[in-house]
């Protein structure tokens, strides 16, 4: 049997038992391999852009003897799928604005397709405002940390598969001292994980406050007016970030 990352086994939890799955830049096609033998899918398509990992992914899925599940294919994002071929889509290990570019390109492929479950290593607001513009609801995000990398899964199925709606999952949440945290923001921190924050997901937007000194010192450094008004932005930024996470505990049980 095969043994994957934590990463890979969280959004593996995500895969409804009896999915078809799809699985976009499939990484030596692991996940599907690992649901085929758990007995959680009936079939799955690893799908990788380039020849060097779609021979590992085909070079795996023939080793483990599961080709009479898993079948490998050669293409660009949602290009190696047909309409109503699957039902559920993992894309992982990508960026934000990446997998929402794929997303967008393929949104012809979508039809049938019941879940989305999407990792994006950085700009996870892209992925949350795409599915808002498309017509995905967001049902569950989760957070964890794994070899000193912080990653986050979103789920989300089609809003005419559930009763959530995007004005509810994305209300303005009234917080302590006066704060709040309006639909910008959440975009930005993830709703779910701000409604159950972790040390993990404290930790990550601490670590993302550092980046953002970083910047501002840069821009301090510069004279021009353009550079001035990015400081005050990110500034603002910083100052709503801080006072989330003044307001919220760190010691809730992670989102799952």
């Amino acid at each position: 049997m095969l043994k994957i990352s934590k990463r890979l086994e969280q959004i593996a939890n995500q895969v409804p038992v009896g999915s078809t799955l799809a699985d976009i830049g499939s990484d030596h096609a692991l996940l599907p391999a690992y649901l085929v033998q758990q007995d959680r899918i009936t079939r799955a398509i690893a799908g990788e852009v380039n020849p060097g990992p779609f021979q590992a992914a085909a070079k795996q899925v023939k080793e483990a003897e599961l080709n009479y599940k898993i079948e490998v294919r050669l293409g660009d994002g949602l290009e190696v799928i047909s309409p109503n071929e699957v039902d559920v889509i993992t894309i992982a290990g990508m960026g934000g604005a990446l997998i929402a570019s794929i997303l967008e390109a393929g949104k012809a492929k979508l039809p049938g397709v019941k879940r989305l479950i999407l990792q994006p290593n950085v700009g996870e607001s892209n992925v949350r405002s795409w599915l808002i513009a498309n017509g995905w609801v967001l049902t569950n995000e989760q957070i964890l940390e794994e070899d000193h990398k912080i990653y986050e899964i979103l789920t989300a199925v089609p809003a005419d598969q559930t009763e959530l709606t995007d004005s509810f999952v994305y209300r303005t949440r009234e917080l302590e001292q006066g704060h709040h945290a309006d639909r910008e923001l959440l975009l930005k921190l993830g709703p779910y994980l701000l409604d159950r924050p972790t040390e993990v997901w404290h930790r990550k937007w601490q670590l993302e406050l550092n980046k953002l000194d970083m910047i501002r010192h840069q821009l301090s450094l510069s004279a021009l007016e353009e550079s001035k008004r990015k400081q005050q932005d990110v500034e603002r930024e910083m100052k709503q970030i801080r006072e989330v996470l003044a307001c919220l505990p760190k010691d809730k049980a992670s989102f799952n």
